[in-house]
Order: structure tokens, then sequence, then C-alpha cells
């Protein structure tokens, strides 16, 4: 047993003196053997799968770029990856709350919640239009827009239901559309 382990031990501290001179074949090769670790810490500091492999990445391309900074002995490969991973894991946290105080700041704006307000306000409004002016529209028109755009009926449906030829339902439905329009710009236009 103890000559397997030493084994292992000359395997890793030869794999790390190859990562260290700049051997290609070595970063591929301790990829394989820590990016399932690595990935297991990330994801579980983290908690999000996207997230885990975005770091799992960034640990090996900072890997490769500071492989100077490493000393080849059998322990401190793995180690040093997990070191890496944890300034990674740090980084992303770090993002996340930044990204959470900026949308906390943005949210508690008064004007945000000002512009929300008005926004509610004038799609309430615009709807409290629409639906009085298709009330007031003459018959067979009012029928066949409520039937069109409350209760989603194609225009063959319309046509059926109402007894008319489908060429005079699409008619009613675009002198209908245009007229809403119409109304509601100048809803519009008022309320500037």
């Amino acid at each position: 047993m103890r000559e397997f382990e030493e084994d292992q031990d000359d395997d890793v501290r030869s794999l790390a003196a190859r990562l260290v001179s700049g051997e290609e074949t070595a970063l591929e090769a301790v990829y394989d053997r820590w990016s399932a670790l690595v990935h297991t810490y990330a994801l579980r500091a983290l908690g999000d799968v996207h997230d885990a492999e975005d770091v799992t990445q960034q640990v090996f391309v900072a890997a490769w770029r500071s492989r100077h900074t490493l000393t080849p002995t059998p322990g401190a490969l793995p180690s040093w990856l997990l070191g890496i991973a944890r300034h990674k894991v740090a980084d992303v946290r770090a993002s996340r709350a930044r990204d959470a105080g900026r949308i906390a700041a943005a949210a508690s704006l008064p004007e945000a919640r000002d512009v929300a307000e008005q926004s509610a306000d004038e799609d309430v409004t615009e709807r409290l239009v629409v639906r009085q002016a298709v009330e007031e529209l003459p018959d067979p028109r009012r029928t066949i827009m409520f039937l069109a755009f409350w209760e989603g009926c194609s225009h063959t449906e319309i046509a059926e239901a109402v007894g008319l030829p489908l060429g005079t339902v699409k008619s009613h439905v675009r002198r209908g559309l245009i007229s809403l329009h119409q109304q509601l710009e100048g809803v519009r236009r008022e309320s500037r």
C-alpha cells in the first residue's frame, strides 16, 4: 500500500512539474483528474450549475496563467486548485452581492416607483378607454370586436356566430381597430 501511495505521489509531483514547465498536455491531465473536484466544490459553494461550470473553467485558465506559482509537491496541486476555486467563488459571490445591491437601490428610488405606478395607471386607463370605446361601437361591430378580442374567436368562428360573410367580419375588425387607435391617441395626447 505504501508503495502505491509513493507512486501516486511521484505521478502528481511529475504532473505538477510538467504543468509548471508549461506543458499543455499536463494541463489536460490536471483537468481530467481534478475538474470534478473543483466543479463539486463550486457547485456546493454557489448552488448553481452554470456558475459552477464557469468557475471550473476560470480555475483552470487561472491555473495555466499562474502555473509558475505552483510548488511541485504531491499535495500541493489539488490544494492549489481548490485555493484558486475559493477565490473564484468569492468573486462570484461578490458579483451577486453587487447586482443585488444595484437592484435594491434601483427599486428603492422614488422615481422608479413613480414610473412603475404611472405605467400601471396608464395601462388601466387605456384598458378602460378601449372597453368603453368598444361598448360604444354600433352592432354588429361591437359584438365582432368582443368576440375577437375578449373571447379569442377566429374570424371564421365570428362569421359563423354572427351570420355574416368572412370579408365583412374582417372589415368590421379592421375598422374597429382604427377607431380604437384614434380614440387611444386622443386620450394619450390629452394626458400629456
